[in-house]
């Protein structure tokens, strides 16, 4: 579905970035991964998408860094499908949220997307590719969360960058998508459902379909996205939350 598409991931040697990249070279896509991880403590990451892809590229990049974002791609032969997945989320509650937080948030999960974003649509377009750029956004990017106000904030940046993105490189032919997801059992918020009782009775409380989701269930919708299936899709935020976003309470 995907043969002969090369596609970057951000964040890929992370939980759901790992499976976004793995679905993808199942899917056929030659597949680059960028972290800011060293390659030596990304080997298991790397290995589970080689098993799909013997050809896949690792590369230290940190998405703050605009020079290191540009020479990344202007290094490779071609670029068809961007996912820009690299992001951040550190609780702190409002009262107590740090100038460093706040900035650290903005930094990697609005402007990184956005020198991602920027980079790589100038690449298709000098190109003349028909890309698919699709980003990581949360269904908190419009609802409230307690304690993370920093990274609720920065989402609801990336569906407005979105919404530019896909208006103005439309008559390119470059279609530009959001993956919005719930509550994932991965990362920080699957650190905190096994360490924190509180939050996980809190999350089994708002979930109607009654379980957090996976990154296998996320990566999925990554791969919808970059598929020909969604060839008059562009400017969406595909949200797969469990319902989250339904303000399920107690009765």
């Amino acid at each position: 579905m995907l043969t002969g598409k090369t596609a970057i991931v951000t964040g890929a040697a992370g939980d759901l970035g790992n499976a976004m990249a793995r679905q993808l070279a199942e899917r056929g896509a030659h597949v680059v991964m960028w972290d800011i991880v060293p390659r030596a403590e990304a080997a298991e990451a790397i290995e589970r998408v080689q098993a799909h892809d013997a050809a896949v590229a690792y590369a230290e990049v940190d998405v703050r860094e605009r020079i290191a974002v540009d020479a990344a791609i202007a290094d490779m032969p071609q670029v068809d499908i961007v996912c820009s997945n690299a992001g951040i989320v550190e609780a702190q509650p409002f009262l107590e949220l740090s100038q460093a937080n706040w900035q650290n948030h903005l930094d990697i999960n609005l402007t990184g997307c956005f020198n991602v974003c920027q980079s790589a649509a100038r690449r298709m377009v000098a190109d003349g590719t028909k890309g698919r750029i699709i980003l990581t956004s949360s269904w908190v990017a419009q609802i409230p969360w307690p304690e993370i106000t920093a990274y609720t904030v920065s989402k609801a940046g990336v569906n407005m960058l979105v919404k530019q993105m896909a208006r103005e490189l439309a008559a390119h032919g470059i279609l530009v998508n959001a993956v919005a997801p719930g509550i994932v059992d991965a990362g920080l918020a699957g650190r905190q459902l096994r360490e924190e009782p509180q939050y996980a009775a809190r999350v089994a409380k708002v979930i109607p379909l009654g379980a957090p989701g996976t990154p296998e269930e996320i990566a999925s919708a990554v791969v919808y996205l970059a598929s020909p299936q969604t060839n008059y899709m562009t400017g969406s935020i595909l949200t797969l939350d469990g319902g989250c976003s339904l303000f399920q309470f107690d009765a």
